[in-house]
């Protein structure tokens, strides 16, 4: 498995994923973000989503149409008045493979900050709408800014070079406004039940092993 940016935002790459295994798929097809991956196989199995047991391609389409070998992904851009921020837009992770542990979307997120800093990116921001995303950005060493949305999605940043300094009253900030939201699931009420009190996330390491394309100012 190897994590690699597809193409920065001035390529406008694309990236046709199976929209039957990935949420935003759509997202990925525009050229209008930069893009990286986690791909290759699953590190314990191949993918447990069989064509059979997914939904049925229209005739017109078949599983050559899309992007084989691909785990994870994140689509971002830069933001439009603070040149040096990136912002990560949608980050999505194959549906058989979420909640597995292996903990790929803060792993993508982790990398692709990491290759922002390289590209001279001082500062990366991502907005997350549930806690599960909340927890997973942690790992990646995201903090809550206190800031919303317009659509109540939560603001998280971090410096591009290194991980964002942290407390539990901030964490838990973030955690008790997922808790005063109607509508959570069973499963998200018992996250939040979990979590209660309890101090930040660890930090996950930067993985290696990147086939990354030159920046296009190069």
């Amino acid at each position: 498995m190897e994590f690699a940016v597809v193409g920065w935002p001035v390529d406008e790459p694309r990236l046709r994923l199976d929209y039957r295994r990935f949420s935003y798929a759509g997202k990925f097809v525009t050229g209008n973000y930069g893009i990286a991956v986690a791909r290759g196989e699953r590190p314990d199995q191949p993918d447990t989503s069989p064509s059979g047991s997914l939904p049925s391609l229209p005739e017109n389409l078949d599983e050559s149409a899309f992007d084989r070998g691909m785990l994870a992904a994140v689509a971002f851009n830069v933001d439009r008045t603070e040149s040096q921020t990136l912002w990560l837009r949608y980050l999505t992770v194959r549906r058989d493979l979420r909640g597995s542990g292996h903990r790929l979307g803060p792993r993508l997120a982790a990398f692709i900050t990491a290759q922002a800093a390289e590209q001279g990116y001082d500062c990366v921001r991502i907005a997350v709408n549930n806690a599960f995303s909340y927890q997973a950005l942690y790992r990646a060493g995201f903090s809550y800014t206190g800031r919303q949305t317009g659509i109540a999605e939560l603001i998280l940043e971090r410096p591009a070079e290194e991980p964002a300094g942290v407390s539990t009253a901030e964490y838990q900030q973030g955690l008790d406004e997922f808790r005063n939201r109607e509508g959570l699931s069973t499963v998200e009420r018992e996250f939040l039940a979990a979590h209660e009190s309890a101090d930040p996330p660890d930090r996950i390491a930067v993985d290696s092993g990147v086939s990354n394309p030159p920046s296009s100012s190069e």
